[in-house]
């Protein structure tokens, strides 16, 4: 695929450090149009998109870390590039340092890192949680859409192998799409296949991009509508918790008990936190109004 866009001297654009910085710069420029609309300060959506961003990848990395320890001397290093580009605002840092990362960029320690940081930004500058909550959570899946067209430029993120028209060969992938690198990550391949054979696999990153932005347009819509606040955000929980158990059936990942991911299990765990949420969000309004 196109891991590197192009390059202007020694400085070399990536694919996947540039989709997250075009997803973080359009959250950014969305948030600050709905803060005007709800009478903030559009400034406050710059700082919580900044610590989104800086909450996000240091809850991702260490989520990553706790499950792949070995790699802790190279993704410190990314690390140290993506922070200190956020700071100065070198966005060549930022993608240098994502691109070091790889698929290490897991999402939900991404979404506690987030979540965390700027809960505290709420609570120090006194702003609705449930208010704020609710105009983040349709752009958390639009970054998360954005991002996975990285993973797509990149060749990661792939699925099974398929014999359907559209499936994809990843023959530069991260890692190719090859016999070996897939029947590796558990997956049996049809026999007498090469090793070294190339195969076609589900574009699971166009399959996710497409639900993720689904579900952006579908939760900017229930904003226009009479909500209970902290309701989109519930819905968030769920849909993206759904979308990804869906896609998980078909994607590369190593499978544990039930024949699930850990990304299922996770899934499952949002779903189940976002009806509490809707639940408890409806009650509070039942208990309010009598």
């Amino acid at each position: 695929m196109y891991p590197e866009l192009f390059s202007i001297g020694p400085i070399t654009i990536t694919s996947f450090g540039t989709m997250i910085v075009i997803a973080f710069l359009s959250c950014n420029y969305l948030l600050r149009k709905d803060f005007i609309k709800y009478g903030y300060n559009p400034e406050y959506a710059d700082d919580i998109i900044f610590r989104a961003a800086l909450g996000g990848i240091l809850g991702a990395k260490l989520y990553f870390l706790i499950e792949n320890y070995r790699y802790a001397n190279e993704n410190i290093s990314g690390l140290g590039k993506i922070l200190y580009g956020l700071l100065t605002l070198n966005f060549q840092l930022v993608s240098d340092g994502i691109q070091l990362f790889g698929a290490g960029l897991v999402f939900l320690g991404g979404l506690i890192g987030g979540l965390i940081l700027v809960s505290h930004y709420i609570y120090k500058k006194s702003l609705n949680w449930f208010v704020v909550a609710d105009l983040v959570a349709p752009l958390i899946a639009l970054g998360h859409g954005i991002g996975r067209i990285g993973c797509l430029l990149v060749g990661d993120d792939y699925g099974i192998p398929t014999d359907l028209p559209w499936g994809i060969a990843f023959p530069n992938g991260a890692p190719p799409s090859t016999a070996f690198n897939i029947q590796q990550m558990g997956c049996p391949i049809p026999e007498g296949v090469s090793p070294a054979t190339v195969l076609a696999v589900h574009p699971t990153q166009i399959y996710e991009m497409t639900l993720y932005f689904l579900i952006f347009l579908f939760l900017k819509n229930l904003l226009t509508k009479n909500h209970i606040h902290g309701e989109i955000f519930a819905n968030y929980l769920f849909l993206a918790g759904l979308a990804r158990f869906v896609v998980e059936f078909i994607r590369l990942n190593p499978r544990y008990y039930f024949d699930l991911s850990g990304a299922q299990y996770i899934s499952i765990v949002m779903m189940i936190l976002g009806m509490i949420f809707h639940y408890l969000l409806r009650k509070n309004k039942e208990n309010e109004a009598t």
